[in-house]
């Protein structure tokens, strides 16, 4: 008897070759006063060559966990939801689409008069959910069902200047796994993105080694740990370590500086 599995994708564009869907942009913004609506647009696209897709659209939370993953709620569970302010026409809630055709939402949000909760920032995700599983084949020749999920997140902030700013609260290093462990703050009264530039300096001979960047998305009140390889530290020696996050122009980066012995 073969094993039929039903499977549900967060942001993944296609599975296989049988079915998939692709949404753009996977991120909104919305910028507006209180009381104030504004609506942006989500392009679907069935990226199928054999299938039609019977789609439905539903709203939830989402937040970010301190390695960076996503945490998926119902909505209005969280406190930063924004999930209530949002509205589908009637007709783009429920929509089939045949393959390679595409179809334009349209996603209003409307601020409440009042911001009871005094946040800056609000977020939440809309789904775009396949109803008509199809038929597909796992690795190993089984029979499967395959239906997609994708999210779009959507973010709401208000226009008045906000606080933004990062803070580093500790900076290791394991020389055992030779990684480099960085935990930092958002203390932003928004959500802050950025990348994290990170140099290793031999003391003893000058040489440099050089990390790619690394990215990182972040809300209020978050905690981010990340653990940094350092695959090219291969001299024993003393090392100086510079740490430079970097989430906006000249005047908002934070800087972090260690020295450590490798033996």
């Amino acid at each position: 008897m073969n094993k039929i599995t039903l499977f549900f994708v967060f942001l993944i564009i296609q599975i296989g070759a049988q079915t998939g869907i692709s949404v753009s942009p996977p991120r909104v913004y919305f910028e507006s006063a209180a009381g104030s609506s504004n609506t942006q647009k989500i392009t679907v696209t069935n990226v199928s060559a054999e299938n039609t897709l019977d789609l439905a659209v539903s709203l939830g939370d989402w937040d970010y966990d301190e390695k960076g993953e996503n945490n998926m709620y119902a909505a209005g569970t969280l406190k930063n939801s924004c999930a209530s302010w949002i509205n589908i026409k009637k007709n783009d809630n429920y929509f089939s689409l045949a393959p390679g055709e595409r179809k334009e939402l349209e996603v209003t949000l409307t601020s409440p008069t009042i911001n009871q909760d005094k946040l800056s920032a609000h977020t939440a995700v809309l789904f775009v959910s396949q109803m008509n599983p199809v038929d597909d084949v796992d690795k190993k020749g089984a029979k499967i069902k395959v239906s997609i999920r994708s999210g779009i997140k959507i973010f709401h902030r208000t226009p008045e200047v906000v606080k933004r700013k990062i803070e580093i609260k500790d900076l290791k290093f394991d020389s055992s796994k030779k990684l480099l462990n960085i935990t930092f703050e958002n203390q932003s009264d928004i959500w802050t993105d950025g990348k994290i530039i990170t140099d290793i300096i031999n003391t003893s001979t000058g040489k440099k080694i050089t990390i790619d960047p690394i990215v990182f998305y972040t809300l209020p009140g978050n905690i981010r740990k990340i653990s940094i390889p350092v695959e090219d530290l291969k001299d024993k020696g003393s090392y100086n370590v510079s740490v430079m996050i970097d989430y906006g122009d000249n005047e908002t980066l934070e800087m972090g500086e260690l020295n450590f012995n490798y033996e």
